[in-house]
């Protein structure tokens, strides 16, 4: 019968030195923290401080965050008034809300069946599904811009929608969220007469709702960044979305005022920063149900 022994009050560290510890542990923690922040941060700030520099301060010698001559007024409007910016916008917002919307058409029911329904080979089509998420959209984009181009639907918001209209992430995303949903409520359902149809849109997919936050934010910051699709099969600068537009507006300023520049770019990264801060906390907690279970 072993007996425990108290440890030396010499070996037991004191409850201020355990205090220390703990501070000390929590000040390198935010100081880690704070500085990956300011780090990832650094560029957006840069952009917005240029954009109220005049053309004279952009390149100094001397370094200077703040300028010294607020220019802003003269770079927004200059911005909004030599190229369509807020046209750019809402192409990227119709691009944007035309793919999500499918996208959850699409990917809810599968990831549902994929989760909650048995049937032969359904393993083996959720191995698919995985693999299908190392396919790159540069793999299809030669038959499916020849396939566009014979039925005459090249400069179209369908031609920029339509690669992206199956999510292979929607579905492995929705579908890791719905295997932690409680069978016994789908089976009531059923014994209430209820078909699989309405399962899934009336009791199934209210549930997942951080889920479906969390994935639109992945595709409404992936479509509205993309610039290698709509560059193929948009030639009308009135379809072009916003990194399209970038492009148009940094051809029509020659390269050269900078302040115009980051000022249209600050423009149009505000409808992601937006959408990003009223669907942080839904975001946050999709990404923290789906990656725990």
């Amino acid at each position: 019968m072993s007996t425990q022994f108290p440890l030396p009050s010499a070996a037991r560290p004191s409850p201020g030195l355990a205090r220390a510890r703990r501070a000390l542990g929590l000040v390198l923690t935010h100081g880690f923290l704070l500085a990956g922040a300011v780090f990832i941060l650094m560029p957006f700030v840069w952009m917005l401080v240029t954009s109220i520099k005049p053309p004279d301060e952009v390149f100094t010698a001397t370094f200077s965050l703040w300028p010294k001559r607020f220019y802003g007024v003269e770079n927004y409007s200059y911005a909004l008034t030599a190229a369509p910016l807020l046209r750019f916008a809402l192409n990227g917002v119709i691009l944007c809300g035309g793919i999500l919307a499918v996208q959850l058409l699409v990917a809810i029911p599968c990831a549902y069946a994929l989760a909650k329904l048995r049937f032969p080979g359904r393993d083996l089509l959720f191995v698919l599904v995985l693999l299908g998420l190392a396919i790159p959209v540069q793999v299809p984009a030669l038959p499916l811009y020849i396939g566009l181009a014979n039925l005459g639907l090249l400069d179209t918001y369908f031609a920029m929608m339509v690669p992206f209209f199956l999510s292979v992430f929607a579905i492995f995303l929705l579908r890791q969220f719905f295997k932690s949903f409680p069978d016994d409520i789908i089976h009531a359902a059923r014994l209430d007469g209820m078909s699989e149809f309405e399962i899934v849109w009336r009791i199934v997919t209210p549930s997942a709702w951080p889920a479906i936050a969390a994935f639109s934010v992945f595709s409404i910051v992936a479509h509205w960044n993309d610039l290698y699709w709509p560059l193929i099969v948009i030639t009308d600068a009135a379809l072009a979305p916003p990194p399209l537009g970038m492009m148009f507006f940094a051809n029509a300023e020659t390269g050269s005022n900078y302040g115009a520049l980051t000022a249209a770019a600050a423009i149009l990264t505000a409808p992601l920063v937006i959408t990003f801060l009223f669907a942080r906390r839904q975001f946050i907690q999709g990404i923290t149900m789906t990656g725990v279970k």
